[in-house]
């Protein structure tokens, strides 16, 4: 095992990664749930699969991994508190955040974000465990554009990233 001191180095270099933020939503039988993650990669295009990662820690993990179907919403620029919300940097409960006359709902009842830049649906149909996370693999079924500026994380602040 490496000292905490590499820990917090290997945080520290993330750091200096640019990353899109995204909310991730789900909702089924375990509850309705977001959270806001900064770990979505793609994984292929043939068939559209994506991946993103949440710390087993959170209350939410279980409720994501239960539930398989999720909503990748990728933030525009004007959307950073929101962000903080679901990265529970601000005061507010889930039931709240979801009252927001801000949401749509897909057919198969996921949380779609108004105004996001891209709105990414699909089925999670593997997960793997990493250290504290875990790497949940999603085939797409829906994916929705609307380009716009983009809200990243870099630095351990939001930026905007123009077109």
């Amino acid at each position: 095992m490496q000292p905490i001191e590499f820990s917090q180095q290997f945080r520290d270099a993330m750091a200096h990664l640019c990353a899109a933020v995204s909310i991730v939503t789900s909702n089924g039988k375990a509850g309705k749930v977001g959270i806001t993650v900064s770990s979505v990669c793609s994984v292929s295009d043939s068939p559209p699969t994506l991946l993103f990662c949440i710390n087993q820690s959170s209350d939410l993990h279980d409720i994501i991994a239960q539930n398989r179907q999720v909503c990748v919403n990728v933030l525009s620029h004007e959307q950073e508190e929101l962000a903080k919300h679901f990265a529970c940097m601000l005061d507010s409960t889930m039931e709240q955040r979801f009252s927001w006359d801000i949401w749509q709902e897909s057919e198969q009842g996921l949380p779609l974000l108004k105004g996001a830049i891209s709105t990414l649906q699909g089925e999670i149909i593997d997960s793997h465990s990493v250290g504290s996370h875990t790497i949940f693999i999603t085939r797409l079924t829906q994916i929705d554009t609307a380009p716009n500026h983009s809200l990243v994380y870099f630095g351990r602040q939001f930026n905007q990233v123009e077109l």
